[in-house]
């Protein structure tokens, strides 16, 4: 019985850490999945939080997830948090994912901005890139004039398709890969657009109008 017990409480520590990373990994702002109480009776799920934009005096047009396509290119923004650059959420990021201070672009950042989206390659070719190529593809854009700029995941850059923070991929035609990928911003908020730059057309959805 005693080493019964021992196994029971080694099993529930490792369900715990294991629940703490990826609840680190999909952002502080989790959603919960609903309890059961005491009366057997299961409690209404918690909506899943996919962004914090009205912190930032930003009223949305449309809920996440947003899909843009085009020529058989498919993105998909499922999340988008907003972090002050100096706070607790991205010092841990850096610590899990290797994040810089700055890129060649903003070497002052003024905000995080952690997105977790889906790449689909529906076309009949192999698309290969990197986070880079995915800014210049679907710029995500919240002022006229300003941009924001990927920041490279220094422990995971040189990991294809990588799941936990995406940097370089590359999808045969009907591969897909959904993860998370970092920006940096040094402005103000007054709207959010995305749009796609792929082929012959543009393609734009604002979710947070002008």
């Amino acid at each position: 019985m005693t080493k019964l017990k021992i196994s029971k409480t080694i099993a529930g520590k490792t369900a715990v850490k294991a629940f703490l990373a990826v609840a680190l990994l999909a952002g502080p702002a989790v959603g919960s999945a609903g309890d059961v109480s005491a009366s057997g009776v299961k409690a209404t799920a918690a909506p899943v939080m996919t962004d914090n934009l009205a912190k930032f005096g930003l009223k949305k047009a449309m809920d996440l997830p947003v899909t843009l396509e085009s020529e058989g290119l498919s993105y998909t923004l499922h999340k988008i948090m907003i972090y002050d650059f100096k706070s607790p959420e991205v010092k841990k990021l850096q610590k899990l994912y290797g994040f810089q201070n700055s890129t060649d672009i903003i070497d002052s950042p003024k905000y995080f901005i952690w997105t977790k989206v889906t790449l689909e390659n529906k076309t009949g070719k192999t698309l290969i890139g990197s986070g880079s190529d995915i800014e210049r593809i679907v710029p995500l854009r919240f002022k006229s004039g300003t941009v924001t700029d990927p920041i490279w995941p220094r422990k995971y850059a040189a990991k294809t398709n990588s799941a936990e923070a995406l940097w370089s991929y590359n999808l045969k035609p009907g591969e897909k890969i959904t993860s998370y990928l970092g920006y940096v911003y040094a402005d103000d908020f007054n709207f959010f657009v995305l749009r796609m730059f792929y082929g012959k057309k543009v393609v734009e959805k604002f979710v947070v109008p002008e």
